[in-house]
């Protein structure tokens, strides 16, 4: 099981699942769905927070909400 907060700089992913109802309804409200496909494009200097491209656009994640979202590494 790899997480979202798991990817590297630069590393694609597809969204599988979530592991935390309340935080994936606001996920899918921002386009971040399962079979989504999300890119962590950058990571901020202490690692926290780290930011996505999904659905065209950046979304910033603290990695505890990160942590939350199971991947599947493309």
């Amino acid at each position: 099981m790899v997480t979202l907060d798991n990817l590297k700089l630069g590393q694609s992913a597809t969204v599988r699942e979530f592991t935390d109802d309340f935080l994936s309804l606001k996920l899918t409200e921002m386009g971040c769905f399962p079979g989504e496909v999300v890119k962590l494009t950058n990571i901020a200097p202490f690692g926290d927070p780290i930011a996505i491209e999904v659905s065209g656009y950046q979304l910033s994640l603290r990695k505890q909400e990160a942590h939350t979202v199971i991947v599947e590494r493309i």
